[in-house]
Formats: C-alpha cells, sequence, structure tokens
C-alpha cells in the first residue's frame, strides 16, 4: 500500500467510524430497550456474563457464538476499566461489540479487495478505498451495526476465512470458518466455498493444460456458451474420478473437509441444521428465493448490472439463442409455480421491508410473480456476464454455493442475501470512478432512508403498546 493511499484509507475509515458511532449514539437514545430479535439474543449474552453458561433460549436458532464471544470481550474489559453492575453487559455495551465488527469487516473488505484485484494495475488507491467503504455501508449489513444481531459477526469472520483462504493459509481459513459457523450454522456453506476455491484453482490450471494438448479445439475456461459448458462438465468430471488427483485436493483441502465432517456430525446429534425454535425455520425447495436474489442483486448493483450497454447486448444475446432463451423461461415459469412458499412472518410482521415489497408487488395480482420471470432472465444473465472475468470453475463453485445458501430458505429475508452479495460484489470488474461514487451515494441515501424511518417514523400495534420501528 503506497503511502498516499494508506492515508486515505485511514482517513475512510476514521471517518465512518465516526460516522457510525454518531449514529450509534443516536439509535442507542431512541432505542434503549432490546428491540425485535434483541430480546432473545440480549437477556441470553446477559445470562452467559453473569456465568450461566447452561442457560439456553428456545426460540434462538443459530449457535452461542456472537454470546461466547461478548462475554470474552466485555469481561476483560469492564475488568480493565472498571465497570461494575448492570452497565457491563447493558444493551448499548452489547451492540458496541457490532460497531467494533462493523470497523472490522470494513478493514477486511479493503484487504480483499486489494487481494482480489492485486494483478489490475489500471485499478488506482481511490478506487479500492471507494470499494471498500461502499461495500461496508451497504444498507441490509450497515444497519444491523447498530443493534444486537448475529449479522455484522457472522460477515466478519466469514470474509476473514475468505481472506486467509487466498493468501493460502487453509487451516487459519478453516478455523476461522468454524468461528463464522458457531455465528450461524448457514456460513458452513462459505466453508465449502473456500475449499472450492483452491479446487478450482487446480481445475483451472488443469484445464489450460489440456487446452494446450488440444491446439485443433479451441476451448476456453472463459466462454459462456451451451457447448463449452458441457466440455467442461466432461472433463470436470474425469478430473475428479482420477485417484491421484482427489488425493491432491485432500492434500490441499483437509482443514474444510474436517470442518465440514464435524458440521454433519452436529446435525446428526442436532437432529437439524437448526437449534431452538425450528418450527418457523424448515428447510424447503423454494427455488424462487435464487430470483429475489438477482433482483436484489440488480437493485444493489444497478450501476454494474442495469445500464444500456448491458441492456443492449442481453438484447442481442436473446436474438442470437431464442430457444435456450425459451427454454430457461419455461423452466423459470415452472420453479415459480411449483416452489413458490409464503412464509408466515413475511405476510404478518410490518415492521419489515420485505413485508411491503411482497404486499405491493407480488399480492397485487396472481399473475406478478410470472410477469416478472423477463426481469429475473436479464438479471441472471447480467449477473453472470459480471462474472465472466472469472473461470468457469470458479463461477461453478460460486453458483452452487449461492444455491445451497438460498435455496432452502422458506423466509424471504434480505438478511441471508448479504454474503453471497458481498462474494459476488468483491469478485467483479472495477466501474469507472463516477459510477462507484453513484452506487455510494445510492447506499448512503437508503441508510439514510432506513434510519430516518426507524428513529422517527414509529407507529404502534392495536393490540400492544410497544413502539414499533421500520427496519429491514
Amino acid at each position: 500500500m503506497e503511502r498516499a493511499e494508506a492515508y486515505g484509507f485511514s482517513g475512510a475509515m476514521s471517518g465512518s467510524f465516526l460516522l457510525s458511532c454518531l449514529l450509534f449514539a443516536a439509535v442507542s437514545r431512541r432505542q434503549r430497550g432490546p428491540y425485535m430479535d434483541e430480546v432473545f439474543h440480549v437477556p441470553q449474552a446477559q445470562a452467559y456474563c453473569q456465568g450461566r453458561f447452561l442457560q439456553w433460549d428456545p426460540m434462538i436458532t443459530t449457535l452461542p457464538g456472537l454470546y461466547l464471544l461478548s462475554v470474552g470481550v466485555v469481561k476483560p474489559a469492564a475488568w480493565l476499566l472498571g465497570w461494575t453492575g448492570s452497565v457491563v453487559c447493558s444493551v448499548g455495551m452489547l451492540r458496541f461489540i457490532n460497531l467494533l465488527f462493523s470497523a472490522g469487516n470494513f478493514y477486511l473488505l479493503y484487504l480483499l479487495v486489494f487481494k482480489i484485484h492485486q494483478k489490475n494495475k489500471a485499478v488506482s488507491g481511490l478506487q479500492r478505498i471507494l470499494s471498500a467503504l461502499t461495500l461496508a455501508m451497504f444498507p441490509t449489513l450497515y444497519f444491523f451495526t447498530f443493534l444486537y444481531y448475529t449479522d455484522p459477526g457472522s460477515v466478519f469472520f466469514t470474509l476473514f476465512s475468505y481472506l486467509m483462504c487466498l493468501y493460502g493459509n487453509h487451516k487459519t481459513s478453516a478455523l476461522l470458518g468454524f468461528c463464522g459457523f458457531m455465528f450461524r450454522q448457514t456460513n458452513i456453506v462459505w466453508t465449502v466455498f473456500c475449499a472450492g476455491n483452491v479446487v478450482a484453482e487446480k481445475l483451472n490450471e488443469a484445464w489450460k493444460i489440456e487446452s494446450q494438448k488440444k491446439r485443433d479445439e479451441k476451448i476456453s475456461s472463459r466462454k459462456g456458451s451451451f457447448s463449452d459448458l458441457t466440455r467442461v462438465l466432461k472433463f470436470l468430471v474425469e478430473y475428479l474420478l482420477s485417484p491421484k488427483n482427489l488425493v491432491t485436493l485432500t492434500a490441499l483441502t483437509w482443514p474444510y473437509i474436517i470442518l465440514v465432517s464435524i458440521f454433519f456430525v452436529f446435525v446428526f446429534v442436532n437432529g437439524g441444521i437448526v437449534v431452538g425454535d425450528r418450527s418457523s425455520h424448515e428447510a424447503c425447495l423454494h427455488f424462487p428465493q435464487l430470483f429475489y436474489f438477482l433482483s436484489f442483486t440488480v437493485v444493489f448493483s444497478f450501476p454494474h448490472l442495469l445500464t444500456p450497454a448491458k441492456i443492449r447486448k442481453f438484447l442481442l444475446s436473446l436474438r442470437k439463442h431464442p430457444v435456450q432463451y425459451g427454454l430457461i423461461t419455461v423452466i423459470s415459469l415452472f420453479l415459480i409455480w411449483k416452489f413458490t412458499y409464503v412464509h408466515k412472518y413475511l405476510l404478518a410482521d410490518n415492521r419489515h421491508y420485505t413485508f411491503y415489497v411482497w404486499r405491493k408487488v407480488f399480492q397485487r395480482h396472481e399473475l406478478v410473480k410470472y410477469l416478472l420471470v423477463p426481469f429475473y432472465i436479464f438479471a441472471g444473465w447480467s449477473f453472470a456476464d459480471t462474472l465472466k472475468s472469472k473461470s468457469v470453475f470458479w463461477i461453478l463453485m460460486y453458483f452452487v454455493c449461492l444455491l445451497a445458501v438460498t435455496v432452502p430458505q422458506k423466509l424471504l429475508e434480505f438478511r441471508y442475501f448479504i454474503l453471497p452479495f458481498l462474494i459476488y460484489r468483491l469478485n467483479i470488474p472495477f466501474l469507472s470512478l463516477y459510477r462507484q461514487l453513484l452506487e455510494l451515494a445510492f447506499y448512503i441515501l437508503v441508510n439514510a432512508v432506513t434510519f430516518y424511518l426507524f428513529l422517527n417514523r414509529t407507529f404502534q400495534w392495536e393490540n400492544s403498546d410497544e413502539v414499533q420501528r421500520f427496519m429491514w
């Protein structure tokens, strides 16, 4: 990192942390007590603070990573600073843990941007800083910086694990992946993603050698046609059926294999992936979740995905391959028809954005969900087009992880999209400085509106005296 870039990054990080502290103070003044899921998380953490480690709220569905880490940070700090009484594990003190995670996420995002795009000499230090700052301000993640939720910590350990994987420190990566798993069980998918990075790299090396041997066949691992995909899949099967190759891959990925094995033991002993209340977190094949994620990504990456050039290129592709797109349309319609689920929370809780998205869009008419298919197809094409700089093996691996982390979820919840979105955004090419600033301005605007609604536009339910607030 050059000195000017180092100063710029330090200034951006300090400025964003100061802004976060001011917002933190505003949220803490307006909402002093636990809100939403905090009514489960805060008492559980406070029980751990008091040494009652066998006490567990059955309504909590995640493992106790957040509470254990909170005690590990707050207790030593209280001892060093002489804090006593209720302040030690107060709501504000516990929320402050996530403020620290937020700063850590900013730093990790910058390091990941630097590592992933280090070969691109056209990218300036200012662009790297802006990219990291934009992702750190990503609205769905940034909002939960100010509440005692698992999201900032979950993202921190997953990003840290990914960074260590890229640097080849796989034992540390797997250990950090375990920490992420302790925050949220579905993070095991991103452990598989880290292992997949290693496998994809070896596959790409072997593919290049194979392509050189067949000079008469101009095969590239970056082509996007269906014929090339068929050839790649054939090569993939042949490569993975070789015992020698399997031994090599196992030797490279054994830390991740151990962690995944621990996960399967946990699922077997626990009787499922969810701890606590399972009635509202049943797994299903909810394929439209992929369409929702693609739509979400188009909205929050519109400078990348929703441009006139992209639309023209998509229409040209549509004209060249009408049969293929027709088949995709039929499959999409079938998946929406047979696999659309509506969770009871989505219909009942009017404090979340998803409630209004569903009511204002999908509930307007029964046909709306089908009429959106052309937009889903464009979103999917544009999404894949921005990843064309990655090898086909990386893309296949990422899409498998994307399906694994979204499709089993019955509830439409934007928080579930945070990690797949960040991984995607980290790996696509940089925009021009103007478009980067446009994206950052959009994120700041969305955050400003969200915090204004949360802090000032409160309301009450008819059967409750508690103040309700709008949130993600």
